[in-house]
């Protein structure tokens, strides 16, 4: 079932980023963590492929920003694993499984005084696979990214939301890079 998953994953068509609205999902884990040892090196050989999975995100209902945020991950991925990809090796694949952009309206909710209260922060949960020809995962690496709901620019624009998809979709990717080895 596993192969099958993963070949379902590597035949994902590219999708044009739709119009994103306000929806704050989480999805369950779907195998178990691992630390970024468990992320061999490609040896000097390259990635044949990036793609980014958000099927557990669009199973909850996320739809549009699911594949708003797939659409701006590919690109930020694409971008920053660029020296590293167009060769024979494995393809780097990134299972979404949970996204949350919290409400925002500007300004600074630390609760009374400065102590404690809700943060503000939008969240995306993934795992990096390694995935050879054949659907075996050779390697996973999981990370989180937390960044500012600010990051997306002023409250009241109306492309706010949609440039705190792309903030966090480029800090994933900007860390990911950080993360994995290099030859």
């Amino acid at each position: 079932m596993a192969r099958r998953w993963i070949a379902g994953l590597l035949a994902l068509p590219a999708l044009a980023a739709p119009a994103v609205t306000a929806l704050a999902v989480t999805a369950s884990a779907v195998a178990a963590p691992a630390s970024a040892g468990d992320f061999p090196s490609l040896q000097g050989d390259r990635f044949s492929d990036v793609r980014v999975d958000v099927r557990p995100l669009v199973a909850l209902g996320a739809g549009a920003q699911a594949e708003a945020l797939r659409a701006d991950l590919t690109a930020a991925l694409r971008s920053r694993f660029a020296a590293r990809l167009g060769g024979r090796g494995p393809s780097l694949v990134v299972l979404v499984r949970g996204f949350s952009l919290r409400p925002y309206a500007g300004g600074n909710n630390s609760g009374r005084s400065g102590f404690g209260g809700g943060s503000q922060n939008d969240y995306l949960d993934g795992e990096a696979l390694l995935v050879a020809r054949d659907g075996a995962i050779l390697g996973r690496h999981p990370q989180l990214t937390a960044t500012p709901s600010s990051f997306g620019g002023a409250w009241y624009d109306p492309q706010s939301e949609r440039s705190r998809v792309t903030a966090i979709a480029d800090i994933y990717a900007d860390w990911l890079v950080r993360n994995l080895p290099v030859d």
